[in-house]
């Protein structure tokens, strides 16, 4: 019983200790049959996009996320 309570605890530190990922749009998403869409968008750099697709059938393209990102909104300002 004191084991599996051990084993317990030390699993809750693990998990509890661990901070999630940090959400990143990069530019280049690599995009083809089977990849999906918009496809694997983890390249900063075209190159490294295009040396990842060479020989997989596959091609670049740009993160739509980023390309079509969050607008700025017009502030009105209203004249009283």
């Amino acid at each position: 019983m004191l084991a599996i309570l051990a084993l317990s605890a030390a699993t809750v530190a693990t998990v509890a200790s661990n901070s999630p990922a940090a959400a990143y749009d990069y530019p280049y998403c690599l995009q083809g049959r089977g990849v999906g869409v918009p496809g694997d968008c983890s390249y900063s750099s075209y190159n490294q996009c295009m040396a990842s697709a060479s020989g997989r059938n596959l091609y670049c393209n740009v993160n739509p996320r980023v390309a079509f990102g969050q607008q700025r909104r017009m502030r009105i300002y209203r004249d009283y």
